[in-house]
């Protein structure tokens, strides 16, 4: 799969960064404009811009989309957050209360970035790496599963700390390794990280809001759409189908080959229980 391979360093004073979302400020800033996609990545006057971590969804420390400020159950998602800091490099974080980072260390971290795109909210989509990188920057390299395995998106799966979260631009090789990579962090006696406590095919009582930021630990995608539902004021899950119907997310089911359009067809709800039928390395979504 190619990319292109952006040198540069990790920054997070001013930022709230969680497990699977970081700010990074290439050496070049103008090398933002040499990804391939329709939108430009946001930055400051500097260059620093967001990076989405690519093929990976880890416990909402902060989402805010449609009411008030809530977070998924706070032990898992701030082991995502502090394994990915440590990752790239920083050894020490003070943060306010509201987690925004006031100070590091070190101050930056340098590394690279390999990505193929820019999501709605203009983050870069990226796989992150440190240390020297394997080409030159603003090149394009053929990522393989080696190189990989030398990120963090593939560390923070092989702890147990994040979800597969797959959209079509992700090559099948990549995928399949990365899925494997996940399943062996669940089936691992014990279950690694936020494995030992998942609901997602299980079931999760929600009975409210507070179920999903205290209690239960489930694939953030769907943690998202049910805050979303709840945000409607109404607790009665009956209706959440209907909604996941509505938000129309398209997705390829890979056990079955279909393509699909609305949640609904892979979450049941059964009073307060809600669960999904297939695992997230199952789907395949395309792009919001």
């Amino acid at each position: 799969m190619s990319m292109l391979l952006i040198k540069g360093s990790y920054e997070i004073v001013g930022t709230q960064p969680d497990g699977d979302t970081i700010h990074f400020r290439p050496d070049d800033p103008d090398e933002w404009d040499l990804i391939d996609s329709p939108r430009k990545v946001k930055r400051n006057a500097a260059g620093r811009g967001k990076l989405r971590l690519e093929a990976i969804d880890t416990l909402e420390t902060h989402y805010s989309r449609t009411g008030p400020t809530v977070h998924q159950p706070l032990t898992h998602a701030h082991a995502a957050r502090d394994a990915l800091l440590s990752w790239v490099g920083f050894t020490s974080v003070t943060r306010e209360p509201d987690e925004t980072v006031t100070a590091s260390t070190p101050a930056s971290a340098p590394g690279f970035i390999l990505t193929r795109g820019v999501d709605p909210g203009r983050r870069c989509i990226a796989f992150a790496g440190r240390g020297t990188p394997p080409a030159a920057s603003g090149t394009s390299v053929f990522m393989d599963t080696a190189m990989l395995e030398n990120t963090v998106n593939h560390h923070l799966l092989a702890e147990g700390l994040a979800y597969p979260l797959y959209y079509q631009t992700l090559f099948h090789d990549l995928r399949n390794a990365l899925t494997a990579t996940a399943q062996k962090a669940r089936t691992a006696t014990p279950p690694k990280g936020l494995w030992a406590e998942d609901a997602t095919l299980k079931g999760a009582t929600v009975t409210g809001v507070s179920s999903l930021t205290e209690d239960v630990v489930v694939f953030p995608k769907l943690f998202r759409r049910l805050i979303d539902y709840l945000n409607l004021g109404d607790t009665d899950l009956s209706g959440f189908p209907a909604f996941l119907d509505q938000q129309a997310d398209r997705f390829l089911v890979l056990p079955t080959g279909q393509f699909t359009t609305g949640l609904d067809a892979v979450v049941k709800v059964d009073g307060t229980t809600v669960k999904m039928i297939h695992a997230p390395e199952e789907l395949v979504f395309e792009e919001d």
